[in-house]
């Protein structure tokens, strides 16, 4: 079933409606949902992240550098503890600790880092 059909629509209207959606940025826009084992990013870590300080230079060079790693997948700065929250998929636990020893440990002003490992996906965003 199309979304004209689930709306009860002809296309034509439907198509307007959503283009509207779009231009008025209701949409942001759309997403393909890749397999991470086909990519070799089936092993996923939870990083909980503490930094030493929070000066905004400090804070921008964290957050650019770890957003730059294709490694990180989803990245969140928290109220409370910990700082952050970084959502990371490799291939396996190998390239885990080469990732967090040979790059995130080696950034400055990190305090504090706690790997947590998925059991069991519950539910995930598709």
């Amino acid at each position: 079933m199309n979304l004209a059909e689930r709306v009860h629509l002809t296309p034509g209207p439907c198509l307007r409606r959503v283009q509207r959606l779009e231009q008025e940025k209701v949409i942001l826009g759309y997403r393909a949902v890749v397999d991470p084992t086909a990519m070799g990013r089936s092993f996923e870590v939870i990083l909980d992240v503490e930094l030493t300080a929070f000066d905004r230079q400090s804070v921008l060079r964290f957050e650019d550098a770890m957003a730059a790693f294709d490694e990180v997948v989803e990245m969140h700065r928290m109220f409370g503890s910990p700082d952050y929250f970084v959502r990371i998929g490799v291939q396996d636990l190998p390239a885990y600790e080469t990732f967090l020893t040979e790059r995130v440990l080696t950034l400055p002003g990190i305090q504090k880092v706690v790997s947590r490992f998925t059991m069991k996906t519950i539910k995930s965003p598709r």
